[in-house]
């Protein structure tokens, strides 16, 4: 399936028309698909090559000094979770993967040693931590031009967001899906899904497996090219829109069988607000054939409770 394209140079080319239009195809792709794809991101390909170096790098490592990198207090959200901890919400099964978290590099004065702890540092790779900060700063950058066109379709003030996901929680994750070694219990990789946070944005994968599930309720390969970015609506903003934007579920299978041998490597970005952020249903998505469907919440709330759910958190 070619999920629909969007290019975010017209948002920001300061010409009305084309950023009319840009918001126009991304809100009416998020209501239908939920999923776009979004070339000219703003995020340079030097630096998406050198983090996927520095991935691929850090997960060759022996797994007794992965686990090294493992604070099972920190529930995943800084550095390594080893295989087979994280499973879907609904589900028993853990997925296929292992993988490492980099959150916020520079949190607020004063911000929850609890919400925000450090960064785990890893010296057996050169220049590792510095370049998850700029892909962080990269991703964060893009992400909140997004949601500012997000806010423009939603009647919204173009800069409804900016204040809600400056230094927020948001965490860029590097998994490794390890190559399959014997017959697997199940043709998935990772459970069907949705993701937690307000958008996610995915640079390209190494290998094919992502789908998402249609409005038909069939399962469908997503592709993109490798100038563009996979951006996606998550759970916080599908429950803050009252359902107007939706949040697709999406899984990862496994590659066909003479492909077994091989690694698979993702590297998304889950655009999180700050913890605050109330995600009570936006008045102007409440309507008589659409009344409010989920009890008020925070951001922050709402994290710790799917936290629990897949089994990161006790």
């Amino acid at each position: 399936m070619a999920i629909p394209v969007v290019n975010l140079a017209d948002f920001l080319s300061g010409d009305p028309q084309l950023k009319k239009s840009f918001v126009q195809q991304l809100g009416k792709a998020y209501e239908e698909v939920g999923f776009v794809a979004v070339k000219n991101h703003g995020i340079p390909d030097t630096l998406i090559e050198s983090l996927y170096t520095q991935v691929q790098k850090f997960f060759s490592l022996p797994a007794e000094r992965k686990r090294q990198f493992e604070v099972p207090e920190l529930a995943g959200q800084r550095g390594y979770t080893s295989f087979g901890r994280e499973h879907a919400k609904g589900s028993s099964a853990p997925d296929l993967k292992e993988f490492y978290q980099h959150g916020q590099p520079e949190p607020a004065a004063g911000a929850s040693a609890e919400e925000y702890p450090d960064n785990i540092e890893v010296e057996d790779v050169p220049g590792f931590r510095e370049t998850f900060d700029k892909t962080y700063r990269a991703f964060e950058s893009s992400g909140k031009a997004l949601l500012q066109a997000i806010a423009l379709y939603l009647d919204l003030p173009e800069h409804y967001f900016d204040d809600h996901i400056r230094n927020g929680n948001s965490i860029l994750r590097a998994i490794h899906y390890p190559p399959i070694t014997q017959e697997p219990k199940s043709a998935i990789r990772a459970e069907q899904h949705e993701d937690i946070n307000l958008i996610t944005l995915l640079v390209g994968a190494s290998a094919d497996g992502l789908q998402i599930l249609t409005k038909q309720n069939e399962w469908v390969p997503v592709t993109s090219l490798p100038e563009q970015i996979v951006v996606n609506v998550g759970d916080m903003l599908q429950r803050l829109t009252n359902n107007q934007l939706r949040s697709t579920t999406h899984r990862v299978v496994n590659p066909a069988r003479e492909l077994w041998h091989t690694s698979r490597f993702s590297i998304p970005f889950f655009l999180h607000p700050k913890g605050e952020m109330s995600l009570a249903c936006l008045d102007g998505c409440i309507t008589d054939n659409h009344p409010k469907a989920y009890a008020d919440t925070t951001a922050g709330e709402y994290l710790d409770e799917r936290l629990r759910e897949i089994g990161l958190k006790k």
